[in-house]
């Protein structure tokens, strides 16, 4: 078989994650479906009836809907423990000197289905991605990121080294199995650079949400392109990231696709006076004793005043969440802030 990049990013690629057991994986996507099966008729029902009520009424809908990705994975009470964090190799101590040394952990391991037929989500195929960099690159896969954050501005993020000292570095926690808050465990990310293996502040992650934001809309600003910077990327590579792969799915929110290396909602309304669906990218993270998101909701810009030059990119609204708890969903919450300050906007 062929594994791709494209594959890789967008985690249809067959590489397993830190569950070494098919059947389990294949057991567990046979209860989230049957869950999100048993509960859509209701939610169909219900939109309907709040359809015909009006827009003002439909928003309750959509928050409903919102929270089904991620309701399995909440804390419904302290000390609820999360499965996923159940898997030994989330709490490795070896040190590894490269990503290439990294790859010894999954390398042997049989592909759980054939690359571009299924979607699994995959730590371990991102470090595989890194292992590319490192070698397309002819630098090591971490000197490479820290001076891409160094251009972008983002000076206080930085490796996730135990040895290191890193001024503000916070406390990580966890619940343990009777429920009481204890110190997260310790751990070296140096299996995962990629995969989750950076520290950052909530800052940095603005900064690099407005870089990703500015490069996907300069492009549209057609009029003032020779008065605006380029982009740190392309307005098509951009896009081409946030565009949905087939085959894809996205646990924290069930209207999206993943895309590469982001989650994906589209733009869409079915009916007049139904719910609308905004085009949003987002990423949760989450790790021993910490969880994020950064969510990126661009405006719907107008052309009018794009071409009078009134407006200039970055325009919309970036939601960046870090607390230093363990298995926390934030992906609605970013949301729900999101739609209030772009509500706000359109309001004055």
């Amino acid at each position: 078989v062929a594994i791709t990049t494209r594959l890789l990013v967008s985690h249809l690629s067959g590489i397993r994650h830190y569950e070494k057991d098919i059947a389990k994986v294949k057991e567990e996507k046979e209860k989230a479906n049957r869950a999100f099966k048993l509960t859509k008729p209701y939610q169909d029902k219900e939109q309907k009836e709040e359809g015909d009520k009006g827009i003002e009424k439909t928003d309750s809908v959509k928050q409903r809907k919102e929270h089904e990705g991620e309701v399995k994975s909440r804390n419904s009470k302290p000390g609820k423990r999360d499965k996923e964090f159940e898997q030994e190799e989330y709490y490795l101590k070896e040190k590894f000197g490269s990503v290439i040394e990294s790859l010894k952990i999954f390398k042997n391991d049989p592909l759980f289905f054939k690359p571009g037929s299924q979607f699994l989500y995959s730590t371990y195929g991102f470090t595989l991605l890194s292992a590319v960099v490192e070698r397309a690159s002819g630098q090591k896969f971490t000197d490479y990121m820290l001076k891409m954050f160094r251009d972008l501005d983002m000076l206080s993020t930085v490796l996730d080294d135990n040895e290191a000292m890193i001024y503000n570095r916070a406390r990580c926690y966890v619940y343990n199995k009777k429920g009481r808050l204890v110190n997260a465990p310790y751990v070296d990310n140096s299996y995962k650079w990629a995969g989750g293996g950076f520290l950052s502040s909530v800052g940095d992650l603005l900064k690099f949400g407005n870089a990703l934001l500015y490069s996907y809309q300069a492009g549209q600003f057609k009029n003032a392109n020779d008065k605006l910077l380029p982009g740190y990327l392309k307005p098509d590579t951009v896009a081409m990231m946030w565009t949905p792969v087939p085959k894809t799915e996205v646990s924290w929110d069930r209207d999206g696709k993943y895309a590469m290396a982001w989650a994906v909602v589209e733009k869409k309304q079915q009916c007049g006076c139904c719910r609308q669906q905004r085009h949003y990218a987002s990423h949760t993270g989450g790790a021993v004793g910490a969880s994020s998101v950064l969510l990126i909701l661009p405006e719907e810009l107008d052309s009018e005043a794009i071409d009078t030059g009134l407006v200039a990119p970055p325009r919309g609204v970036i939601v960046s969440i870090i607390c230093n708890m363990q298995s926390v969903s934030l992906n609605s919450t970013a949301l729900k802030i999101a739609r209030e300050f772009d509500k706000e906007k359109w309001a004055q």
